[in-house]
């Protein structure tokens, strides 16, 4: 239902044990994986999951993980960085975030943010000398920054935005992932059987499914 509160024990621990066969986007053995060692206990923790689990991503999931659990510290290139990456613990996974770090450190209007994000996800070099010329003397102009350092940045959002993913677009996946968690923890005996009689002429995935109401 649409009244739906996201502060379910039992739907969080049921994905932090990996039993996410049947669980929109979240089924994959890569997935389940990931689940067991995530400590989801947030719906913002599977919003950044589905974002993080693809080619490219991956690589920062490590790091993710450990500054989450605090066992690495949270750093920022800039205190400004703050703002737009402090819910993913300074690491950028989301298009919207460096667009907002673009709009906070260099004074870029949110039009502008989405053209240089487009323009580091292109690579195109004609355009990234344009950009990072703007972006130098924006940081400089709005907040003192001094070049190198806006050089180090840039190179940060650069790296970023090639692996960014659309934040309301992941948060859309995200909800259908926790409601289906959510009936399969609550729910399960009719959570179950809505999936055997929705899956019903595809064999292969009847024989995964009863496998796992056996299992449960």
């Amino acid at each position: 239902s649409s009244d739906l509160a996201f502060d379910d024990r039992a739907t969080f621990e049921l994905l932090n044990r990996g039993e996410t066969t049947a669980v929109f986007q979240l089924e994959s053995g890569g997935m389940m994986n990931l689940c067991r060692q995530f400590d989801v206990n947030r719906i913002e923790d599977i919003i950044a999951l589905i974002a993080l689990y693809r080619p490219g991503p991956m690589d920062l999931i490590p790091d993710f993980i450990d500054r989450k659990k605090g066992k690495k510290k949270v750093e920022y290139l800039h205190p400004l960085l703050e703002e737009a990456s402090k819910e993913t613990y300074g690491i950028l996974i989301y298009q919207e975030q460096v667009q907002r770090a673009a709009n906070l450190l260099a004074g870029y209007s949110l039009g502008e943010a989405d053209l240089l994000r487009r323009a580091m996800g292109k690579k195109k070099l004609s355009e990234m000398i344009k950009q990072r010329k703007m972006f130098v003397e924006g940081c400089a102009r709005v907040n003192n920054i001094p070049e190198k350092q806006a050089n180090d940045i840039f190179d940060l959002l650069e790296k970023f935005a090639g692996y960014g993913f659309n934040k309301s677009h992941s948060a859309a996946y995200g909800l259908i992932s926790y409601q289906t968690a959510y009936l399969k923890a609550n729910y399960p005996v009719e959570f179950m059987a809505g999936v055997l009689s929705n899956e019903i002429n595809n064999t292969e995935k009847i024989s995964i499914f009863v496998a796992e109401c056996q299992r449960m």
